[in-house]
């Protein structure tokens, strides 16, 4: 744990190898493989792509990682900020990582007029929902996924 807090900025193509090995113990909580690393990170250099990152650092070490994108909300005729991932290394954990990443997602949805910035999280994640509970109201929605 460092006695600073970690600086947040945007992704960058020299972050591959730092990035894939934080994304591959996200995948791994959520009991994911990791077949989707090359994908994920190809959107994430794609300009053209919605989704967008930012990493934490500590020096020169990348500790973690945010993804994010905008959707669109007719009842409220807005546009609001969707967190899709967000991960510390499990020995940064406590550092600021997650401060500094929610903080730098949220700085980013000011910027764009983004009216809310949105994210889910497993249930039994109780280490991020103590975090989450912190900064982000919890609602009373409940997430279906319908396969296609």
């Amino acid at each position: 744990m460092s006695a600073s807090q970690p600086t947040v900025r945007a992704l960058r193509a020299e972050d591959h190898d730092a990035w894939r090995e934080l994304f591959r113990g996200y995948a791994a909580f959520y009991e994911q493989s990791d077949a989707m690393l090359e994908t994920t990170w190809g959107w994430l250099l794609d300009p053209d792509h919605e989704v967008e990152g930012l990493v934490a650092e500590e020096g020169e070490r990348l500790i973690g990682l945010a993804h994010f994108r905008p959707f669109s909300r007719p009842l409220a005729a807005s546009v609001g900020g969707y967190l899709d991932d967000l991960f510390v290394a499990p020995d940064a954990r406590g550092s600021g990582a997650a401060d500094a990443l929610l903080e730098g997602v949220r700085e980013i949805a000011q910027d764009r007029g983004w009216t809310v910035v949105r994210w889910i999280t497993a249930d039994d994640n109780h280490r991020a929902r103590s975090k989450y509970d912190q900064v982000a109201t919890r609602t009373m929605w409940v997430t279906y996924e319908m396969p296609v």
